[in-house]
């Protein structure tokens, strides 16, 4: 019985960072973001294919004071669960604001992107994505190639970092509010899973392999509580009052709609992301905040890196969710700096 609470615990927790997927039949003109449209930008919606052949929807922001070429441009994904209409979005908007040609994209699987069955996570395929980001950017003709960089926010910092590590092109690199997303499928939140309770995971995870197979469905994990009893931890409070509400909310996102496919843990347990994060050899910011319940990822991903350009800052007085669209907690004008000086 143990053992199958402490599964449940992290199938839940785990899909505590996600939720379905309802495509919309919006005009792409339309604004459906859940932050205000600026009026210093150009917003044109994209579309390209990573290497696996999936074609990926972006928001191109472009900064309507910058007609020149050479400019640096920054690809934007996460959190883990969310579209680029939510948080992605806003910081691709803001940058754009600031001078850079930014791309907030949706992954693989999930909002506008392709690829089926839907509302599944990989850490091979979410680390590609960063690097097809990177090929369109590349190509596009106001872009200098090598001035190119990324932001991941929880879940996609951990997969930005990943893709930081093999994608040399990506100059800087800035994670925020960073999740490992294989560490904590693997070990639990705070490695508090043991070999046990993980192999009875495993165990449950394949034999709904063969009922998916079966039934030709997708069995989906169990996403946040539309409403809450008081008795969740403070982390899933905050996760419900962005994504559960007007604040957040979205119709395309997990976060906001049901759960992943609960077979993705699968690859998450068995393909842990920054094996080689020591070797990064260009410019790393990790973002987090003070009262995080998810500081420890970046914490620990930090003491991995090397050389004297890399940097963990943590927001004071910030929680995991702060640093989503929290603008007086979010550092703007730190991220920039990081830009200027590494996208030259």
């Amino acid at each position: 019985m143990k053992v199958g609470r402490v599964l449940c615990c992290l199938i839940l927790l785990v899909s505590l960072i996600t939720g379905g997927i309802l495509m919309s039949n919006a005009k792409s003109n339309d604004w459906d973001k859940t932050f205000p449209k600026s009026d210093k930008v150009n917003i044109e919606k994209v579309h390209f294919k990573n290497r696996f052949g999936i074609e990926l929807t972006g928001d191109l922001y472009t900064p309507k004071d910058k007609k020149a070429d050479n400019l640096p441009a920054i690809a934007v994904s996460g959190p883990f669960g969310a579209v680029k209409e939510q948080v992605s979005g806003r910081y691709a908007q803001t940058m754009a604001e600031r001078g850079f040609v930014t791309l907030a994209f949706d992954p693989s699987y999930t909002g506008e992107s392709s690829g089926e069955p839907r509302d599944v996570a990989s850490p091979d395929i979410n680390t590609e994505d960063f690097s097809a980001a990177v090929d369109f950017l590349s190509n596009q003709k106001n872009v200098n190639p090598d001035r190119i960089g990324i932001i991941g926010i929880c879940g996609f910092g951990g997969f930005g970092l990943n893709a930081a590590a093999i994608d040399t092109r990506i100059k800087g690199t800035v994670t925020v509010t960073m999740y490992d997303m294989t560490r904590v499928t693997a070990k639990g939140y705070n490695d508090t899973m043991d070999e046990d309770a993980r192999y009875k995971m495993k165990e449950q995870l394949n034999m709904q392999r063969t009922e998916d197979f079966k039934n030709g469905t997708c069995a989906k994990t169990q996403g946040l509580p539309d409403e809450l009893t008081g008795d969740e931890p403070q982390f899933v409070k905050d996760y419900v009052g962005f994504y559960k509400t007007k604040r957040g909310f979205h119709e395309r996102s997990i976060g906001s709609n049901g759960g992943w496919n609960t077979t993705s843990s699968l690859s998450l347990i068995n393909m842990p992301i920054l094996a080689y994060s020591n070797e990064i050899r260009n410019a790393v910011l990790m973002i987090h905040g003070e009262n995080a319940h998810s500081r420890y990822f970046s914490e620990d991903a930090f003491k991995k890196l090397k050389g004297d350009n890399k940097e963990l800052y943590i927001v004071p007085g910030a929680n995991h969710v702060d640093l989503y669209d929290n603008l007086e907690k979010i550092p703007f004008d730190k991220i920039e700096t990081f830009f200027n000086t590494y996208l030259k």
